[in-house]
């Protein structure tokens, strides 16, 4: 089954009503949005961009964060969801096949998750949302400051320097798929 931003959002506004803290339904409309704007300039599917940013964390709203990539995957899929949907729940919080590649955390061991991220083919898409996600809280903002506010926040282990380096990469990939600065897309981005 389908999922549309428009519908993706009117989730995250149902959730919403039962948080004390919307920041990271605030994030994930930043990341949805984001994602539209890159999608659109690479002639792909804007609608399925926005979508997927909307729901990347939507695991967030049972709690647990160390948890929530699992989470999400598990709640879109029970929705009745088309995979694509439930495997961006997965694939946001880790980059380049390498469920060692993530940021301030290091995921608890989970057969399901590491079969999938080490097996699965990422789409241009999860690799927007990789990105996006990595440029927002809820507003844009560099990679690297970014990456400061989640160090702050979250700490550092032993994978930091290689998920910079990761990310670093994954934006000169977009730098270079567009032609320009990923930036330039973003007037307001908070260097």
């Amino acid at each position: 089954m389908k999922l549309t931003s428009n519908q993706a959002k009117e989730m995250l506004k149902e959730i919403e009503e039962n948080l004390e803290d919307n920041y990271w339904i605030r994030h994930s409309i930043c990341v949805g949005d984001s994602a539209g704007r890159i999608a659109e300039k690479l002639g792909s599917d804007i609608d399925k961009a926005m979508t997927l940013g909307y729901i990347h964390d939507i695991g967030k709203k049972f709690g647990n964060f160390q948890e929530h990539d699992m989470n999400g995957y598990m709640y879109i899929k029970e929705l009745g969801y088309d995979e694509e949907y439930a495997n961006v729940c997965l694939t946001h919080s880790c980059l380049n096949n390498d469920i060692k590649c993530t940021v301030g955390i290091v995921l608890s061991d989970n057969k399901v998750r590491t079969d999938f991220i080490e097996n699965h083919e990422y789409t241009i898409y999860e690799k927007i949302i990789n990105l996006c996600d990595l440029m927002c809280t809820d507003v844009n903002m560099t990679l690297e400051k970014r990456l400061i506010d989640i160090f702050v926040r979250r700490g550092i282990n032993e994978n930091t320097v290689y998920h910079i380096k990761e990310a670093q990469k994954l934006k000169k990939y977009f730098d270079d798929m567009l032609g320009y600065n990923v930036y330039d897309l973003f007037p307001n981005v908070i260097v």
